[in-house]
């Protein structure tokens, strides 16, 4: 299969016929099985997903479906998660779609910005636009470090502190992470492109040196977990993440325009994509992660982990033109068709260890979204149509 066949065939499809809700909005779950759980709440971060997935599909393809999804993901986000009291986003609304979980996650508001961002790309929707804009000085004005620069992980409803500041029950609660810079990095990226604001260059640029300065390690991998002065409390090598990391950050600083920077960038994101293909074997995918305490490695072949992995491995053959990075790329997705692609629609979540197909986790939910493999599938329509 083709990049564009991945994309038209079996992952935009599903969502446009299964995970729609007849009442309003998309359904909150879909397991690993590929049953409807329509009593499930709805995620923030799957809604802005969603968002940003037609909106750029539409913008590459111009279906005119693709659009009529990205406005349904849009008003969504406008209306049931937007909390018109205290600003934001809320983190989760029930099957209803009234709030449920109220509290203010930075990382989901920044995958907000993004598909706003890139609705108005698309589009030129107006209102994505100014939403857009909005969430972005209230991140500035909310999550901002102003002492030891980044910015905060979460916040209650009205922007009081909160005690429990993960994403997620498998993260470290701590105050940085480099999960959320990594996403804000990218929305407010992707604003950029749109709105070439002054402060929004500035907060951009500082995010780059951020990543430079704080979070990538001498040997080329990502450091995942800080405190509020940037100490690294975490022990733990995301290969995925490296990968991602390793064209994001390039791609900021592309969209920034600073030559100088850029060049500086490309360098360590070089570094990066070295270290992120530790956990690639050409038969098997790219594992998880690795804990460096006690060298034990999380070997499943994640969704996500393998769509980024293509991509990284493309803009890296792009910007060095060393053949070996295509050659990885075209054997990833390979992988990824012949492992991966569920013949009902969409990815499973997993292969695991043992070769087996991960059903136990779901294949659309708060955390299963078309963004990464979606991703993948436009940034190799740009830039090599031929996958």
């Amino acid at each position: 299969m083709t990049a564009s066949s991945i994309l038209t065939d079996n992952i935009l499809p599903f969502w446009m016929n299964r995970v729609q809700n007849p009442a309003g909005g998309f359904y909150g779950r879909i397991d690993g099985n590929g049953k409807l759980h329509p009593e499930a709440p709805r995620g923030g971060i799957l809604n802005a997903r969603i968002l940003w997935t037609f909106a750029s599909a539409y913008r590459v393809l111009g279906n005119p479906d693709y659009l009529q999804m990205a406005l349904r993901a849009r008003d969504q986000i406008l209306g049931p998660f937007w909390d018109s009291d205290f600003g934001g986003t809320y983190w989760s609304v029930d099957s209803e779609g009234r709030p449920l979980e109220t509290k203010k996650q930075i990382y989901s508001i920044a995958f907000a910005i993004y598909g706003l961002s890139e609705l108005y790309r698309a589009s030129g929707d107006e209102l994505a636009l100014r939403k857009a804009v909005e969430l972005f000085h209230i991140i500035e004005e909310h999550s901002l470090d102003p002492v030891c620069g980044g910015y905060f992980e979460a916040f209650s409803r009205d922007w009081t502190p909160i005690e429990d500041m993960r994403l997620s029950d498998k993260d470290q609660n701590d105050a940085k992470t480099m999960n959320t810079h990594l996403h804000i990095l990218e929305g407010y990226a992707s604003l950029y492109r749109v709105w070439k604001d002054k402060e929004l260059e500035s907060s951009l640029r500082k995010l780059i040196e951020i990543f430079l300065d704080r979070i990538i390690l001498p040997d080329g991998h990502l450091a995942l977990f800080f405190d509020t002065d940037w100490n690294c409390t975490s022990h733990v090598v995301s290969y995925g993440h490296d990968i991602e990391c390793s064209w994001l950050l390039a791609e900021a600083a592309e969209v920034l325009g600073d030559e100088s920077l850029s060049e500086r960038v490309n360098e360590v994101c070089s570094r990066m994509a070295e270290a992120a293909v530790q956990g690639w074997t050409p038969l098997g995918g790219m594992v998880y992660e690795k804990d460096l305490r006690d060298g034990k490695v999380d070997a499943d072949r994640h969704w996500w982990v393998q769509a980024e992995n293509v991509v990284g491995c493309v803009w890296q053959w792009k910007r060095s033109g060393k053949t070996k990075w295509l050659d990885c790329a075209k054997t990833q997705l390979r992988y990824i068709e012949d492992n991966l692609l569920a013949p009902d629609g969409e990815w499973y979540w997993s292969r695991r260890a043992d070769g087996s197909i991960n059903t136990e986790d779901d294949r659309a939910g708060f955390w299963k979204c078309p963004y990464h493999n979606g991703r993948m599938c436009m940034e190799l329509l740009d830039k090599y149509p031929e996958l």
